[in-house]
């Protein structure tokens, strides 16, 4: 499940769920898909994505202290930080960052394990790793791209549907992050028109909105559904190409939440 990695990547982007929620996935990007209601992306697509950005500089792109920031034991946090780390590990893959890529599959080991979905999510990331540190991208790659049947059924194994869409929403949060950072970099509005997805962050937020109770009572959710509900209403209301301040406003509620992503629960 850790497949929205972004995404969002989401850039992505990313985490989207029930095909008959959106019409047999009528709305989604390329980048994801619905699989056993749960976002996942899909990486071929997410590179092809990223691959457009030709001569952008990665490096400002990049967040290695996403790599090293720490979970505190809270399923809800352990869950958005997993999503984070995922999307952060394809700006590691563009920028052929093999020391940041290490980084993050210790990070990822670490929180799946925290969630219960360690060996079935993260088999192939020795092999992704190894090859990075060898330059051989194309192959690292190739095992990011096998990475999907891990994931799903990494997915599949959480066994709880409200926490592995919280790992789609903290990839598609850095995803969406990153993709704003690109973006502004060398602005167009035909480019912008990338994080024009209003089907998809409404569903984002109806799934936070539904979250059972004990779940949706956490701080850190309540702050989500407030910076998805300000994401909705700009890229929904905005008429026409989205203007300049309007993806620096996006990537700016995007950054503050996936820095909720490794604070300390507070304390009710």
């Amino acid at each position: 499940m850790l497949k929205t990695y972004f995404f969002s990547l989401l850039v992505w982007a990313i985490p989207v769920f029930a095909q008959t929620a959106f019409g047999q996935s009528g709305g989604l990007p390329s980048q994801a898909k619905p699989m056993q209601g749960i976002l996942v992306p899909v990486p071929k697509e997410v590179f092809r994505t990223l691959d457009k950005f030709d001569g952008a500089n990665w490096s400002a792109v990049q967040r290695p202290e996403i790599a090293h920031w720490k979970s505190h034991g809270d399923q809800v946090q352990v869950a958005l930080l997993l999503g984070v780390v995922v999307a952060e590990g394809f700006v590691s893959m563009e920028a052929k960052d093999s020391t940041e890529l290490r980084d993050l599959s210790n990070s990822l080991r670490s929180l799946a394990r925290g969630l219960g979905v360690g060996q079935a999510a993260l088999r192939r990331s020795r092999s992704i790793t190894e090859a990075a540190e060898r330059g051989d991208w194309r192959a690292a790659r190739k095992e990011w791209d096998g990475v999907l049947f891990d994931f799903e059924q990494g997915m599949i194994d959480l066994k709880s549907e409200p926490i592995s869409q919280l790992v789609s929403l903290g990839g598609w949060l850095r995803g969406t992050q990153a993709l704003c950072a690109l973006l502004l970099q060398d602005y167009s509005p035909e480019r912008a028109q990338l994080l024009r997805q209003p089907v998809m962050v409404a569903h984002l937020e109806k799934q936070l909105l539904e979250m059972p109770p004990e779940i949706r009572s956490s701080p850190m959710v309540a702050k989500m559904v407030e910076g998805i509900g300000r994401i909705r209403r700009l890229v929904q209301d905005e008429k026409g190409p989205l203007a300049k301040q309007t993806v620096v406003e996006i990537g700016s509620i995007c950054k503050g939440l996936v820095e909720i992503s490794s604070q300390r629960p507070r304390a009710e």
